[in-house]
């Protein structure tokens, strides 16, 4: 008998059977339908999934056998993961140099051996698709073909299996990273509004307790430093807006109408009597209303504020594919010009300068729309004129 030498890479070759995880797991109905099959296929008594560790043959699954492992340096397999051959084959053991005396023998009768190695990605092999037979034989090139196909779905299984344990691995951190920011931006949002606050009410009062006695150059100063504390505040608002914006969006799903959205954004917006019209009803089945309410009233609201039409006037519609909801936000206000068009959704970015409050936007709302409609499963695209008005056309998946 001659022991089975190590892998040329061997170092590398035993990280790569570690990073899949299967080393001392339990059986799965996957790979043992695939060794009760095999060996049907190949007509043989003994059919296993192994992988070679650092000392041992792991047997990840088996049929006609009871063993979970048997030492490496008497395996065939450990032969077999150093063949320059798709697949190793051993006619009768009792004629082999490497295997005459070897306990396997005696021991499990094993005569015939075929195996194939299972190749990662990178070209380390981890261990075989293998099988045994009590006595002398031959396989038919079938039965050979077969065998390697085979064995390339179990390396298949292995990859997924991999690529799962990853992505779970990858989603628990991201959901303890989420809670952390989660908690991080509330408190920064609180320590950073609380002097925010105190600064603008600070300018306010020196301006009202010292207007008589102050240069305008310096009420200027003063308005200066109110608008900047009151432009920080929406950045912070709209930044932790946009945080709880792109999360948990699956969540609370609700049936409701296209009008008691409606209804509910007129009112926190004060728009009974500016013109604010409803163009269609519809039933909206397992929505996200929530999200959909903040898409909407974000919408609305710079409709109104960069509209300085005389009569400022905004219509929300509505029609209906086989797979999603799509809504129209119309105005006849400012419009966004060609260059603006085309960047109104990045982060940070404002098309107009001003709304009518003279105000500058903070470029971070429409960006949170986009994402919480994405996320949605939708889309977003505007049609715009300068001093005609703007139309958004927006979709969310049913």
């Amino acid at each position: 008998m001659i022991v089975p030498k190590l892998h040329k890479n061997e170092n590398e070759r035993l990280k790569a059977v570690q990073s899949y995880d299967l080393l001392d797991t339990l059986p799965e109905s996957d790979f043992d339908d695939i060794t009760k099959l095999i060996s049907t296929i190949c007509e043989v008594p003994i059919s296993l999934i192994t992988l070679l560790d650092a000392d041992r043959n792991f047997i990840k699954s088996h049929f006609g056998i009871e063993l979970n492992e048997s030492p490496r340096d008497i395996s065939f397999c450990g032969h077999a993961i150093l063949s320059d051959k798709d697949i190793f084959i051993i006619e009768d053991a009792r004629e082999s140099e490497l295997f005459k005396n070897n306990p396997l023998l005696e021991d499990l009768k094993a005569i015939f051996y075929a195996g194939v190695p299972l190749k990662n990605p990178e070209g380390y092999p981890l261990g075989t698709l293998c099988v045994y037979d009590h006595k002398p034989r031959k396989l038919t090139l079938n039965q050979i073909e077969t065998l390697k196909i085979v064995a390339r779905q179990v390396m298949n299984l292995f990859e997924l299996r991999r690529k799962n344990k990853l992505l779970e691995s990858a989603t628990e951190q991201l959901t303890v990273q989420n809670k952390f920011l989660e908690k991080f931006s509330g408190q920064v949002s609180h320590d950073l509004k609380s002097p925010i606050a105190n600064i603008s009410s600070l300018t306010e009062f020196v301006k009202n307790e010292n207007s008589d006695v102050l240069s305008q150059e310096t009420l200027e100063y003063l308005d200066s430093i109110s608008e900047s504390t009151e432009s920080l505040r929406k950045y912070i608002d709209g930044a932790l807006l946009h945080y709880k914006a792109s999360t948990n969006l699956d969540t609370n799903l609700e049936d409701t109408t296209l009008k008691i959205i409606y209804d509910e954004i007129s009112a926190i917006q004060n728009l009974k009597k500016k013109n604010f019209n409803l163009l269609n009803d519809a039933n909206l089945i397992r929505i996200n209303k929530s999200a959909l309410m903040q898409i909407l009233f974000n919408l609305v609201e710079n409709a109104y504020k960069y509209n300085n039409n005389a009569t400022p006037r905004v219509d929300l519609g509505f029609k209906e594919s086989e797979t999603h909801y799509h809504f129209i936000v119309k105005d006849n206000g400012m419009g966004i010009s060609k260059v603006d068009k085309d960047k109104i959704f990045d982060l940070f970015k404002v098309a107009n300068p001003k709304d009518i409050f003279g105000k500058t936007g903070t470029g971070i709302g429409l960006f949170t729309v986009k994402t919480i409609i994405q996320k949605l499963g939708g889309d977003i695209d505007v049609e715009s004129e300068v001093n005609v008005g703007t139309t958004f056309n927006f979709s969310i998946k049913k």
